[in-house]
């Protein structure tokens, strides 16, 4: 069997579709539910590690989705406050685990018992911070990690900080800063033996900022595929492109949705669409409420800059009602080859291949109105946070 990301694309997993279909079609459509649980549920480990007061807690919040003083947020303070690997899951995509783990100068252990200590091998990748220079801990770590053929990436914290300390000099340039901390940083870990260290200076406030997109994407186009869609859901919304990307994870299940649909002749997993267009996009009731405190801008105010009411589930399925609709009363037009040709491929034909069809545009109409809200709501808190530093 395929990891979980490839099944969609996979014959195998088409074969699997038409022989529980060829046994009932209410088989066909718990076999699809399977494999579509089976990729919502595949776990992400992400260890975050540095030495103490370097920003570990703050950035563990700033993955997910959190401020420090949100309720279940990784605890913060000017002492280490970790002392042994504490779990942290994501608030709304429980199979992503972040672990904030101890400072190696925190413990008595050398660097490889360090790894044995914290059970190394069931994370996916390391992210070391440090919120000054990498030290000799760090270093240690960085090569014991790569003796161990595992992913690891170099944060440098609290770039915010440093900045705000160096424009009381004259002749400040941002940009100029910037690349000098970074070049600093690279050279300090080249010269102790790391070649073409990778270094992301961020501001956990402020990840809309700096190397924190440049982070995601990284770690997005170096992590297999099968663990890559559960990274995309779960990254804050940091900016537009990051919607994008959400919308093609979700776009790419839009057909397994319709067939079951149809197969079923009702729609018995709308819920589970809009719950989850709503948690990916921070357009549930919850997330927009908690954006509005942060901000400091009423909850009106960002839902009026959603053309639907996104946020109210009840709401939504009445939409959708209505899209369906005018997809039925469309349903002669021209379908789609490629979407046709994976409705025939688990074994719909005719007119229930034509009704998975129309299901597949209301979808995505819906996925659509989603994703203009999603825009909205971010281009709207942007400019609100530009204005207000």
């Amino acid at each position: 069997m395929d990891t979980p990301s490839h099944l969609f694309e996979n014959k195998e997993f088409f074969e699997e579709i038409k022989e529980a279909m060829n046994k009932s079609q209410e088989e066909g459509a718990a076999k699809i539910m399977e494999l579509l649980d089976q990729q919502k549920n595949t776990p992400l480990n992400i260890a975050i590690t540095g030495e103490c007061g370097s920003g570990k807690s703050t950035f563990v919040n700033a993955l997910r989705g959190l401020s420090d003083d949100d309720e279940n947020s990784a605890p913060t303070g000017p002492i280490e406050t970790t002392k042994k690997a504490t779990l942290y899951t994501h608030p709304k995509y429980p199979n992503v685990k972040i672990w904030d783990l101890p400072g190696i100068g925190t413990t008595k252990f050398p660097a490889a018992k360090y790894l044995e200590h914290v059970e190394f091998q069931k994370f996916d990748f390391f992210i070391i911070i440090s919120d000054t220079r990498f030290r000799e801990n760090d270093v240690k770590l960085a090569h014991e990690i790569q003796r161990m053929k595992k992913k690891f990436y170099f944060v440098r914290s609290k770039i915010d900080n440093d900045l705000r300390r160096e424009q009381k000099k004259k002749g400040f340039n941002e940009e100029e800063t910037v690349s000098k901390i970074r070049n600093n940083c690279i050279e300090g870990l080249q010269n102790e033996g790391l070649e073409s260290p990778q270094v992301f200076l961020v501001s956990s406030s402020e990840p809309h900022k700096y190397d924190f997109s440049l982070l995601g994407e990284t770690l997005e186009k170096q992590l297999p595929a099968h663990k890559r869609n559960a990274l995309l859901l779960a990254m804050p919304i940091i900016n537009l492109e990051i919607i994008g990307k959400k919308k093609k994870v979700f776009q790419d299940k839009i057909k397994y949705y319709a067939a079951v649909a149809v197969i079923s002749s009702c729609f018995p997993v709308l819920d589970d669409v809009i719950s989850e267009y709503q948690s990916g996009f921070g357009l549930d009731c919850e997330s927009l409420q908690k954006l509005a405190d942060r901000i400091g801008l009423p909850l009106s105010d960002l839902e009026a800059f959603m053309k639907s009411p996104l946020a109210d589930k009840e709401m939504v399925k009445a939409l959708f009602t209505d899209i369906l609709s005018l997809s039925v009363r469309s349903a002669c037009a021209t379908v789609d080859s490629e979407k046709s040709n994976i409705f025939s491929a688990i074994g719909l034909i005719g007119s229930a291949a034509l009704s998975c069809w129309s299901t597949y545009n209301s979808i995505n109409r819906l996925l659509d109105m989603f994703v203009d809200g999603a825009q909205s709501v971010f281009t709207k808190v942007l400019d609100h946070v530009t204005a207000n530093p």
